[in-house]
């Protein structure tokens, strides 16, 4: 195949990404009419908690209701173009789902946005020292003690067919 076919076709797949449409945007940009935003942090494991943060994008106050599994537990305004900040706890091995309500006369309850939140944490207090639970010797260990003593095995049947191997043979009958 001649330089020019390779370079052609190495350079098909670049040409093709350039040129056609680009694909959607993986995270949809907020809908322009929501009065607030909702984003939250990663979770800490030491407390247990996450943080909300409720942006409000309008010249106007925005009241929200936060609520964690249809339940809620913080309602209040947002100034116009503030932020508020609200912490969730979430319990060691289970999963919530966190949802932003905006609340007006005409729309009581009008969902913004909503995400899913699992305290996966095993450890807790522990690992934020640093120390890990004892759980016995690595495997790892064992794997090469395996292998040790394979080698050796081995090594010994190599030594013992290396001796008896290249053995003299009698010219005639035997």
């Amino acid at each position: 195949m001649r330089i020019g076919t390779r370079l052609v076709l190495a350079a098909l797949p670049v040409g093709a990404a350039l040129l056609l449409p680009s694909s959607a945007q993986a995270w949809p940009l907020p809908d322009r009419g929501d009065p607030f935003t909702m984003t939250t942090d990663r979770l800490a494991c030491g407390s247990g908690s996450v943080r909300v943060t409720l942006r409000n994008q309008t010249p106007q106050l925005a009241r929200f209701d936060l609520r964690v599994d249809a339940r809620s537990v913080a309602t209040g305004s947002i100034p116009a173009r503030k932020q508020v900040v609200r912490t969730v706890r979430i319990d060691r091995g289970t999963t919530r789902e966190i949802e932003a309500f905006s609340v007006t006369d005409t729309h009581p309850d009008t969902l913004i946005d909503s995400t899913r939140v699992r305290n996966d944490c095993t450890w807790g207090r522990e690992r934020r020292h640093g120390r890990l639970p004892y759980t016995g010797p690595p495997s790892d260990l064992w794997g090469k003690l395996a292998t040790a003593a394979g080698l050796v095995v081995m090594g010994g049947i190599m030594w013992w067919y290396g001796s008896v191997w290249p053995r003299s043979v009698p010219d005639g009958p035997l």
